[in-house]
């Protein structure tokens, strides 16, 4: 039995999607919801699962792979995604690409580095996004834009890792036109990336409280939690 609460979120955040995507004169079939699964149950997630969402977000390693290695998920995870949207420690990279379909938050040559041999041992090619720090937040990781460009040449040359595209987490705002800025800002980053004959195709930026802004100013991914799942503990305001 799908629980009916998880299922009508999940409706109603698809309708916002859609309307948002047409808004902006684009195809909501054309963006990804990728289901915020921090300290989310495995009981949530398999009714989440049942309600057709594929991509599941996890901000932890550890925490992650509990549930994906769980056998009550591995019966079910006939074409599930599991991507990391947290930032990653060096010391949880190889555990990382053994769990991860993408990773969101590269942010420096020598960590993807370190992805890239433990890829190539498992003989994998690692999806992965380039996280761009837009904000003065200490507390925020990201390659700085002025940087971008140097960083992605170097990455885009290893052999076992396949830049997909971009990802940046805004300050928390209560009110989200206040994000667009930094939202149209990794857009504009993107598209000076490819005229220098990058292929970016992913925005991954949009959370419960700006998605729809996001999505109007480009994103491809927007990754999903509280309306979701309802407020969890410890959770992040703005997931």
């Amino acid at each position: 039995m799908i629980g009916a609460q998880t299922f009508e979120n999940i409706r109603i955040i698809r309708g916002r999607i859609s309307h948002a995507a047409i808004r902006a004169g684009r195809r909501p079939e054309d963006i990804k919801l990728i289901a915020v699964t921090k300290t989310v149950g495995i009981q949530q997630i398999k009714e989440a699962i049942d309600s057709g969402l594929k991509i599941f977000g996890e901000s932890k390693v550890q925490e992650a792979q509990k549930k994906v290695t769980s056998d009550e998920l591995r019966v079910m995870n006939n074409g599930i995604e599991w991507h990391l949207i947290g930032h990653l420690q060096k010391n949880k990279t190889k555990t990382a690409v053994e769990l991860f379909e993408m990773i969101h938050s590269i942010d420096s040559p020598e960590l993807a580095e370190i992805i890239d041999e433990h890829a190539e041992k498992t003989g994998k090619t690692q999806k992965i996004l380039l996280q761009v720090k837009l904000s003065d937040e200490v507390n925020k990781y990201g390659i700085l834009k002025d940087n971008l460009f140097q960083v992605t040449k170097k990455i885009s040359k290893m052999k076992n890792l396949s830049i997909k595209g971009l990802m940046t987490i805004p300050p928390f705002f209560e009110n989200p036109e206040n994000a667009r800025p930094y939202f149209n800002e990794l857009r504009a980053l993107r598209d000076k990336a490819e005229t220098m004959g990058f292929n970016l195709p992913d925005l991954s930026m949009g959370m419960t409280n700006d998605f729809e802004v996001a999505i109007e100013e480009g994103a491809t991914m927007v990754r999903i939690g509280t309306a979701i799942f309802g407020e969890r503990k410890n959770c992040p305001k703005e997931a």
